[in-house]
């Protein structure tokens, strides 16, 4: 069994060789089911009813209870990031349960999931600086400047353990099914992987992009927060 990423094809640009990985091709192949599955709903919804029903109904329950869960988790004025989260969780939902239909899920690479979590960084260190002004500065010298460097690595840490968390979550499932996929036989490979199946990739899957998405929102809310 290889647990590592591939490496599928190599690029030139000058003298640079890039290499193109399992992670890329699936990354992108995710991407384009869901611009594809916008534009279909894009194009479904064109013409919005004022009675809501079928597909239009299914979306602004969608919509409605994502603002809902971000004004719980960061608070009412952080309702423009919805649109980024959702976008978040839409993609390390389907990149969790890709490893169903055969896929490495992009989310078992700590690339993909440090990318996502140094956004959540970003966002925290402007948030705090724009709401906060000088005050998220002086934050990281309290109690007093001796703590600064406590402060300023636990800081660090938050896109570490985000990271590390997902990743090290779903990989946790690559690894266990590849190696249950190996001690059956073939004519039970059909049947007894099912269950596990669905608690690796489908309730293990969602409960982790819940927890990343929750986390980052509490964090970016904290770092704003007057009352921190």
């Amino acid at each position: 069994m290889d647990f590592n990423i591939k490496n599928l094809w190599a690029i030139r640009f000058g003298g640079v060789e890039v290499w193109i990985t399992e992670t890329i091709v699936n990354t992108w192949i995710i991407m384009a089911l869901l611009v594809g599955f916008a534009v279909f709903v894009r194009i479904r919804l064109k013409k919005f009813s004022d009675v809501p029903k079928g597909l239009q109904n299914i979306v602004e329950l969608m919509i409605e209870s994502f603002d809902k869960f971000v004004i719980s988790a960061a608070g009412p004025k952080f309702l423009g990031l919805s649109n980024w989260y959702f976008m978040v969780f839409a993609f390390v939902f389907v990149s969790n349960v890709s490893g169903l239909f055969g896929m490495r899920p992009p989310t078992a690479d700590w690339v993909t999931t440090f990318a996502l979590a140094l956004v959540t960084f970003l966002q925290i260190q402007v948030m705090g600086a724009v709401h906060r002004k000088g005050k998220y500065l002086k934050s990281f010298f309290e109690p007093t400047p001796v703590f600064f460097p406590l402060n300023l690595i636990g800081e660090l840490a938050r896109p570490i353990s985000l990271s590390f968390r997902l990743f090290g979550n779903v990989l946790a499932g690559v690894i266990l099914m590849s190696i249950i996929y190996a001690l059956f036989p073939i004519f039970l490979k059909f049947f007894v992987p099912v269950p596990l199946h669905a608690f690796f990739d489908i309730f293990s899957g969602t409960l982790q992009v819940y927890i990343f998405s929750i986390l980052s929102l509490t964090f970016i809310g904290a770092a704003a927060s007057s009352e921190v």
